[in-house]
């Protein structure tokens, strides 16, 4: 259809190059899900040639994924574009998306081309992609730089050489709004065979015009959108695709598009990022941050009572923040909270319904008034270990600022009781020293963080950590509304996927002189990653 919008996410490729948003295979199948959940057209999963990870991931993403496009970025070489079709050829709808600089700063001073000699190269490769796959997009690398003229012959050429989607890509956020317009119709208007390919837009937020300057390319003729959910990537970002949807839903009358996303499923698919890379995000953050829907004001206040339309231009519930009137507590049923987790998009099995309820009745011991986020955080940080893995049993911790804090924790495994005691410069650093010295298994702490779920003194704390056993890094989140209970509980969760990933068993050791764990990490982490990525 002419006004709808095709929606590209580049989340796992181009949001994941952003420090701290890297991804393991786990991670990127469980995000690649809820954007299929969420109904884009087109996932970017990633850039098969950069690491056997990276194209076990795209070649994983495209076997599981259902009837949608996935697309993985390469180079204009032939190597590239190889990984790149061996990666997502099992995909229903796969498609190979090239690139190569057409600026003449690129194309001086890091390609070392001429303007033809990089003109004869893209042809080449988009013919020898288009041999290989029937989808094919090509970017033009600082396109916003690049000469209207020579793009203008560039664009012409691949698509009589098969491509059948044209990326202009904002690549350094250099472009204003009507800057992006005037490309597009230049393009639009002096190519002839425009009409055979899509128009993309790929708009970084340099100068925080992002989401200005995708709303520009529509208007002027794109027809496709690439951005990440939460505008992570490359330095200040892409386009935030949440911002992009609700700004054309809610301003139809100016942007009188249509596209497929199922807003109502926006809430859920940041939080499953957030969960995943430990990183929330900014509480002013439109659309999806903490703060987007609350009103302090009093005058905002009584307005929204009145009307909510006084204060709100979209519903929470438009983009999946469920409200209810019904309260929970520790006489609620099972009934009732599995109708509450549904409202919030969970349809739970008959065996999560009830691990989750009793988790959900031991939580209503600690805490009086039990809102959407608690719920949002139990299902969240909840996870179930096999017989194989270390759970935790008790733990006991003796702290204060004139003594060594101790801490005595006591595991499960393999229905087993294991207990250990360490000593640390806090409470936290000490019960994570025991839950190493349980595991034998020596681990490097690379990012710890510590959060309230909710509001007044009950809240739970929710807690993030990142660990490395030197080739990976593995995430693990606890919820609790004791500190150090959440402490060991992601803790563990990390090191559960540890173990299993490298079929580590009870008693295995390896060469530990980098991994020794850091109390430091505990007061100013470091997010550098491994030598081997």
């Amino acid at each position: 259809m002419q006004d709808q919008i095709i929606i590209f996410d580049t989340t796992l490729r181009d949001g994941e190059q952003a420090p701290g948003y890297s991804m393991n295979l786990e991670e990127k199948l469980k995000m690649a899900k809820r954007l299929e959940n969420l109904s884009v057209n087109v996932i970017e999963a990633g850039f098969a040639i950069a690491s056997p990870g990276d194209f076990e991931a795209v070649k994983e993403i495209s076997e599981n994924a259902g009837d949608i496009t996935i697309a993985s970025l390469s180079r204009a070489l032939e190597k590239d574009i190889d990984a790149s079709y061996e990666a997502t050829k099992n995909a229903r709808r796969p498609r190979i998306h090239t690139f190569l600089a057409t600026s003449d700063l690129h194309l001086e001073y890091k390609l070392k081309m001429s303007r033809e000699d990089a003109l004869d190269r893209i042809v080449k490769m988009v013919k020898y992609a288009r041999n290989l796959c029937g989808d094919v997009e090509f970017s033009l690398e600082d396109a916003t730089r690049t000469d209207l003229d020579y793009m203008c012959r560039v664009v012409e050429a691949v698509i009589a050489s098969g491509a059948t989607t044209i990326n202009l890509p904002d690549t350094v956020g250099y472009s204003t709004p009507s800057d992006i317009e005037k490309m597009f119709k230049t393009v639009i208007n002096k190519v002839p065979n425009v009409d055979k390919a899509i128009l993309s837009a790929h708009c970084h937020n340099d100068l925080g015009l992002g989401l200005a300057n995708s709303l520009a390319a529509i208007n002027a003729g794109a027809r496709q959108v690439e951005g990440t959910i939460c505008g992570i990537g490359e330095r200040a970002g892409n386009t935030a695709l949440e911002e992009f949807a609700m700004a054309v839903k809610t301003r139809n009358d100016i942007y009188p598009f249509s596209y497929s996303l199922k807003t109502q499923e926006i809430y859920k698919t940041a939080r499953a990022l957030s969960s995943i890379t430990n990183i929330k995000p900014f509480p002013s953050k439109a659309i999806v941050g903490a703060n987007a829907f609350a009103h302090e004001s009093g005058i905002h206040q009584h307005g929204v009572m009145a009307n909510a339309k006084t204060y709100e231009i979209m519903t929470p519930e438009s983009v999946g923040m469920v409200k209810t009137e019904f309260v929970l507590g520790k006489h609620s049923g099972q009934h009732a909270f599995v109708k509450r987790m549904e409202d919030l998009g969970y349809s739970l099995n008959d065996e999560d319904a009830k691990r989750l309820f009793k988790d959900f009745k031991a939580l209503c011991d600690r805490k009086k008034t039990i809102n959407n986020r608690d719920l949002l955080a139990l299902v969240e940080s909840t996870e179930q270990w096999g017989e194989n893995d270390w759970t935790l049993d008790s733990f006991v911790v003796n702290s204060g600022n004139m003594m060594t804090s101790t801490a005595c924790v006591t595991l499960l495994h393999k229905g087993k009781k294991y207990q250990e005691v360490a000593v640390g410069s806090g409470p936290v650093y000490a019960a994570i020293r025991a839950v190493e010295k349980l595991v034998k298994h020596p681990f490097g702490l690379c990012d710890y963080s510590l959060n309230a779920v909710t509001e007044h003194r009950d809240a739970q704390g929710e807690v993030f950590v990142k660990i490395s056993d030197g080739k990976e890094f593995y995430r693990g989140r606890g919820v609790s509304t004791d500190v150090i209970e959440a402490s060991i509980l992601s803790t563990l969760a990390a090191v559960n996927h540890m173990l299993n990933s490298n079929e580590y068993s009870l008693g295995s050791s390896i060469n530990a002189q980098q991994l020794s764990l850091d109390e430091d990490m505990l007061v100013g982490h470091s997010d550098k990653k491994v030598e081997e990525e």
